[in-house]
């Protein structure tokens, strides 16, 4: 839905929406400081980076919106997190420029916000910033009246049209201030509107032609020869490479398939990978995986994981081994607590320069790696004159080992001794040079999409230490950030927890579970599921649209009560909660939890037509009511053994349960041999004839 404003305020958008760039530099956080501020008591380390500012910040709460009451003051949000380079851009040349906080401090209330921290609150004011300029990002700016209600927003200024900017809307404010009122007004009612789903009739069955349709309207905008989606910058996006070899599941479609091969393939090789260390970047810059935005996040980077094991399991490409086993080094060495919690980031930046700890000059591979630096830097692509900017290299791939040995001359082993040789001596390099910023706070929704990450890389691989991770994790969560009654908090550092969870903590901690227990069989972990789930149906379920609130209903004290229905670099809250009321139902053989989900689809199921790359991970529910689940038991003391067997293969339309003992659970009711492991394959709550064989259960399966 389009919004008009005010002649006055279009004029802004014009005047104000711009952008370039330069480097932040680094604080040394041991030096005295002249200015210090609100932010000093926060934990969240992109807070802590703006607590000395000269600017008078304030942490998003009832403090600072009073003090706007109180001094009948304009406010701004501005909203950022601590890997973003734009926001450390913004934050020196604007936020530690005296000037500039005169502004902001004699005509505002100030406020930052960490992004990840409070998603709802970004939220809102991203909706606004859409709203107004078409376009969205971080760092986010955004103008409100005293109340919270916005009547502009933008994404990062320079100094000079930042005081611009202030000084309009001050001077708006003093002659004509009927004029934000009415902006805001119009502002407000458009941020309700966005993501606004509502309730709809349908008796639809879902049949493959409907997803053979989606996979049509997708083709256009798929780059078959890169991978990823057909434009720059280029997203990794899991949720479409998972809904793509599920539908390549179904329906046999070798294109589908290649997409998501060409997809994994490129990355691995491109420079959004990181080939001494492991683990991916953000995004790309560019359309061939080749310059990353270089901050890692462990959002993507556990998706990823279960990607990329999703694909061993259906094609056995060692390449995907390969960058699963790499990436879940990278998290156990940068990304994970001495407790089993998992970070949140490391920065693109350091000393003061986007990617400096990842990039290379030649000479200096030549000087390190000697006669073996011919055979590296033909290997990923190194060159005097630099892949990148101002002679810089960053390493990647073209082509994979076969083809380059046999350039070289080489056997394949030969070529990877001298490449891991490489790599170990570089490594050495990088070790000592300043590493980038950690984001250390600990989030529940993210801590949960690792914990899956890690049992998909443990069913693909049978590795322990993965299966250990995650449950080490999962405890950890149980112990830090779930109450007995199923309400969770979302953050957690210095061993406080200070912000109440949404709804994606709930749905990816609740999926992390279900996923636990299909690893285990240790009934533990989907009871956990179940008493998360009713919580959130009591707290967070709108009964008239029959979707989800992303905010608590004892906590919402927004402008704007939001849903997150989208799904984009992190599938929405509402696709996950719906999949995971469709899975625990057939657990618990819980009808009303499968018509939820049902209803969910059908509510959305127009928007998943239209633009299955924004509702993949509800296509992958549509997936499961297009052919139903096959419900797998396997029961008797040999029941590890035949899950792993089955876990050597793809199938996304099989749920596992089982155990050596007696169960609660009603499809295991009555199902224990004595003596002997059997294997039980079930379909709308009728099981064909029990095996003993996993091969013999597969052929049930089809």
């Amino acid at each position: 839905m389009n919004y008009r404003l005010p002649v006055i305020l279009l004029c802004a958008v014009v005047l104000f929406n711009s952008s370039c760039g330069q480097s932040a530099k680094n604080k040394n956080m041991k030096e005295e400081h002249k200015y210090t501020n609100e932010l000093i008591n926060e934990s969240s380390p992109y807070l802590l980076q703006h607590a000395h500012n000269p600017v008078n910040w304030y942490p998003w709460g009832d403090k600072a919106l009073q003090k706007a009451k109180d001094e009948n003051k304009l406010i701004i949000i501005s909203i950022g997190y601590a890997a973003c380079h734009w926001c450390h851009v913004m934050e020196h040349e604007s936020f530690e420029d005296e000037e500039v906080a005169k502004v902001m401090n004699e005509n505002f209330v100030c406020i930052k916000v960490d992004r990840e921290e409070r998603p709802d609150v970004d939220q809102v004011y991203m909706a606004a910033a859409q709203l107004i300029t078409g376009s969205g990002g971080w760092p986010l700016n955004a103008i409100s009246l005293a109340d919270g209600r916005p009547f502009y927003a933008g994404t990062y200024f320079p100094k000079t049209k930042w005081i611009q900017m202030l000084e309009y809307f001050v001077d708006v404010q003093k002659k004509e201030p009927q004029k934000l009122l009415q902006s805001a007004e119009q502002v407000t009612n458009g941020i309700h509107q966005v993501e606004n789903v509502s309730f709809k009739e349908s008796g639809k069955v879902f049949s493959i032609s409907d997803l053979d349709k989606q996979f049509a309207n997708m083709k256009a905008n798929l780059d078959f020869k890169k991978g990823g989606a057909n434009r720059a910058p280029k997203f990794p996006m899991p949720s479409n490479w998972e809904y793509l070899l599920h539908y390549t599941y179904l329906s046999k479609h070798e294109e589908a398939l290649k997409a998501v091969t060409v997809t994994l393939e490129n990355m691995a090789y491109g420079g959004i990978y990181d080939h001494l260390e492991g683990g991916f970047a953000r995004y790309s810059t560019d359309a061939d995986w080749h310059v990353p935005h270089f901050e890692k996040m462990l959002y993507d980077n556990s998706q990823l994981v279960s990607l990329y094991a999703h694909a061993f399991q259906q094609t056995k490409n060692p390449l995907y081994k390969k960058v699963i086993y790499e990436t879940l080094a990278f998290v156990q060495h940068e990304l994970t607590s001495p407790e089993g919690a998992f970070y949140s980031s490391l920065d693109a930046d350091s000393e003061g320069e986007e990617g400096k700890y990842y990039v290379w000059k030649k000479e200096e591979i030549e000087k390190k790696l000697g006669a073996g630096a011919d055979v590296f830097s033909i290997y990923y692509n190194v060159t005097a004159a630099g892949n990148w900017e101002h002679d810089k290299n960053i390493l990647l791939r073209r082509e994979a080992d076969e083809a380059t040995a046999k350039k070289l001359g080489l056997s394949v082993s030969e070529l990877k001794n001298k490449i891991d040789a490489g790599k170990a001596k570089l490594m050495k390099i990088r070790e000592a040079r300043v590493k980038p910023g950690l984001d250390d706070k600990v989030l529940s929704s993210w801590n949960a999409l690792m914990i899956s990450g890690y049992v998909d890389a443990y069913r693909a691989f049978g590795e322990e230490a993965f299966l250990t991770k995650a449950i080490t994790n999962a405890e950890f969560l149980l112990k830090h950030a779930i109450a007995k009654d199923g309400e969770m908090t979302r953050n957690y550092k210095n061993g406080k927890s200070s912000i109440k969870a949404l709804l994606d903590d709930y749905a990816f901690t609740i999926a992390a579970f279900i996923d636990l227990y299909q690893a285990t069989f240790n009934e533990k972990w989907l009871d956990e599921a179940n008493t998360l789930t009713a919580y959130a149906i009591e707290h967070f379920f709108d009964p008239k649209s029959k979707m989800f609130f992303y905010t608590h209903n004892k906590y919402s004290n927004l402008i704007s009560r939001k849903m997150e229905v989208a799904d984009n670099v992190i599938p929405s809250s509402n696709s996950e909660m719906a999949k995971n009321l469709f899975l625990l139902g057939h657990f618990f053989y819980d009808e009303d939890y499968i018509s939820k989900a049902k209803q969910m689809l059908i509510n959305v199921e127009a928007d998943i037509e239209k633009n299955i790359y924004f509702y993949a991970n509800w296509g992958i529910l549509q997936a499961w009511f297009t052919k139903p689940l096959y419900e797998v038991a396997i029961t008797g003391d040999d029941f590890k053994t035949k899950r792993q067997e089955f876990d050597e293969h793809y199938l996304p339309d099989v749920i596992l349960l089982g155990g050596k003992t007696e169960s609660k659970l009603e499809l295991l009711e009555n199902k224990l041999v004595a003596g002997q492991t059997t294997i039980y394959v079930c379909r709308d709550k009728t099981c064909k004839l029990p095996v003993t064989e996993v091969v013999k259960a597969l052929e049930q399966v089809g």
